[in-house]
């Protein structure tokens, strides 16, 4: 009979932990934050600050040519008319799950962009590293690096 209970138990944890570890599926993850990217490119483009304020965490850190900003240095660059995006592609997708909760996005851009009349970069390969909070995914640190030529 102990037994029977026990395996009636383990059973149930069983069937509760399946929609958790569905979450937490790495391919899953991929696809959720390679979607996210793909957004974020895209409201980079159509100077999307609004997009900005939701999708990057408030101890956003991000790395660029210029060097180090925050959240409020990227809402503000996006939204302001200095850049033109004509073009961009994104591919080369690679995920790392450094915990449940967290994982590095890395991939490879290219982009037509001119900021205050100056071309930037391109191509980069792209770490894009987000945490899950409040059962959301946020962008928490953001870096290019130009490709060698």
């Amino acid at each position: 009979m102990k037994q029977t209970v026990v395996l009636a138990l383990l059973n149930c944890c069983a069937v509760m932990l399946l929609p958790a570890q569905s979450q937490t599926n790495p391919q899953h993850v991929k696809e959720t934050l390679i979607k996210l990217e793909k957004e974020s490119w895209e409201a980079w483009k159509n100077h999307d600050a609004a997009f900005f304020e939701h999708f990057l965490s408030n101890d956003h850190v991000e790395v660029g040519f210029g060097g180090p900003g925050n959240k409020a240095m990227v809402v503000a660059s996006v939204a302001s008319p200095a850049c033109s995006v004509k073009s961009y592609s994104v591919d080369k997708f690679q995920i790392v799950m450094l915990d449940t909760n967290t994982a590095l996005l890395t991939y490879y851009a290219s982009q037509d962009t001119t900021c205050k009349g100056t071309a930037v970069p391109s191509p980069v390969w792209v770490s894009s590293l987000y945490m899950k909070r409040d059962d959301r995914w946020l962008n928490v640190v953001y870096q290019q690096t130009q490709t060698r030529k």
